[in-house]
């Protein structure tokens, strides 16, 4: 009895362990092949995304680039590598696509609704003025792995 109570708790452990990621669940590079951004799901059930390698992470004094154009001026000293860029985004009810996420540009310092549709090697990202998704733009990211 006890075996068996023990082999099904290794067993479950294995499955839950193992189970089947998302399509999205990859590293990424950007459309501009800059950056990459590991895109993984949190505790909370929604996906995340956050930048692990750029090209260029030093400015030109040597020092890691830093966030300074957020709005939020505390936040301005982080620097950008490390910086989660995409947040809450959820799992649709079509097969590899997500939704009612954020999107953060480091670049501008401004953050968007989005969506998130995965084709193969190939990630497509909606960016847009949240309440206003005729507002935007799409970028194609590809598979870095």
């Amino acid at each position: 009895m006890k075996n068996s109570i023990l082999l099904s708790i290794c067993l479950l452990t294995f499955l839950i362990s193992t189970a089947q990621k998302e399509a999205v669940e990859k590293i990424w590079f950007n459309a501009e092949k800059t950056s990459k951004i590991q895109i993984f799901k949190a505790t909370d059930g929604n996906f995340y995304g956050k930048i692990i390698w750029i090209k260029e992470p030093n400015d030109k004094t040597g020092k890691p680039k830093l966030d300074f154009h957020n709005k939020e001026e505390k936040l301005r000293t982080q620097p950008i590598m490390g910086l989660t860029i995409i947040k809450k985004f959820k799992k649709a009810s079509s097969a590899n696509e997500f939704e009612d996420g954020t999107v953060y540009d480091p670049i501008s310092g401004k953050t968007y609704c989005g969506t998130l549709s995965v084709n193969d090697k190939e990630l497509k990202l909606r960016g847009f003025v949240c309440g206003f998704s005729f507002i935007g733009r799409s970028s194609i990211w590809t598979l870095a792995e």
